[in-house]
């Protein structure tokens, strides 16, 4: 089985679609496939549906829910010839709730393929090359980790409190894998071919403090000083306007080490590339 849920929901059996178009049986598919090779239990499917108020109904629903789910893993099932599984071996039903089996974990070889897994694998053995001080290995891990992105997690899945949990934890997964590879390319001097990058991001993350960071050292060691130093600014006023609060403190060391600093100044190895544009200027 291959499931995609980096971008658009895709569950696939034999080459054939298994996500139904009706909003709760993709739920309930959705977060199968987040926890497969798991039992998920009927009160968290029931939560995610419903929230804290199921119908006295719920049981019976998630359970034509999950037969509306084989009955497109039968069809699928079916494509293959000499497929001794039913529906039933691949979505089991257990003591209190239900698991989705992939028949593989992602690896080479293996029969299924599951994206979330394989992101999460790459991108750990890309913070370790990074803490390795392999910076090389480091972008390149990352960078591959990223690429198994298509879009926000999950789109078009309605997403109850579960599925929302999910997604975000999936995000915030991404924005740190993306957070060490812009500063694992700093690292390599990269700073030019980052701009353009940079720029899309810190639009999209209008308040987010480590990309604008990136982004004013990447303009700096590009020897624009003055766009780094309004980055600075936009972002203060982005932040005071919207949160009520000013950029942080090693934000504005950075705003001060760029001011006293010169720029196009090597990045030696070490601490973080920000430590060490603000430890040469004090």
């Amino acid at each position: 089985m291959d499931i995609e849920v980096l971008g658009a929901l895709s569950v696939r059996k034999n080459g054939l679609s298994i996500a139904p178009t009706a909003p709760k049986p993709r739920q309930v598919l959705a977060l199968l496939a987040l926890h497969s090779d798991q039992v998920v239990p009927l009160a968290t499917l029931a939560e995610e549906l419903w929230d804290d108020a199921p119908p006295r109904s719920a049981r019976t629903t998630v359970q034509t829910y999950v037969m509306q789910l084989r009955e497109l893993i039968g069809e699928a099932l079916a494509r293959r010839d000499g497929e001794r599984r039913t529906a039933k071996d691949v979505l089991v039903t257990l003591p209190g709730g239900y698991r989705l089996e992939t028949e593989g974990d992602g690896t080479e070889g293996a029969e299924g393929s599951v994206d979330f897994r394989e992101f999460e694998r790459r991108a750990t053995a890309g913070h370790r090359a990074m803490d390795a001080g392999d910076h090389t290995g480091a972008a390149r891990l990352l960078r591959e980790a990223l690429a198994l992105w298509t879009g926000p997690a999950l789109t078009g899945v309605h997403q109850g409190t579960r599925l929302r949990t999910e997604a975000e934890r999936l995000e915030e997964a991404r924005l740190a894998a993306l957070d060490r590879r812009i500063e694992a390319d700093l690292r390599l001097g990269r700073h030019r071919e980052l701009l353009s990058e940079l720029t899309v991001l810190v639009s999209r993350y209008p308040m987010h403090e480590a990309l604008h960071g990136q982004f004013m050292l990447a303009l700096h060691r590009s020897g624009r000083r003055s766009e780094a130093l309004g980055a600075y600014q936009r972002l203060r006023a982005t932040l005071v306007a919207q949160a009520g609060l000013e950029p942080s403190a090693a934000l504005g060391r950075l705003q001060m080490a760029i001011l006293a600093a010169r720029p196009g100044s090597p990045v030696p190895d070490g601490a973080p590339v920000t430590q060490q544009l603000v430890a040469r200027a004090s």
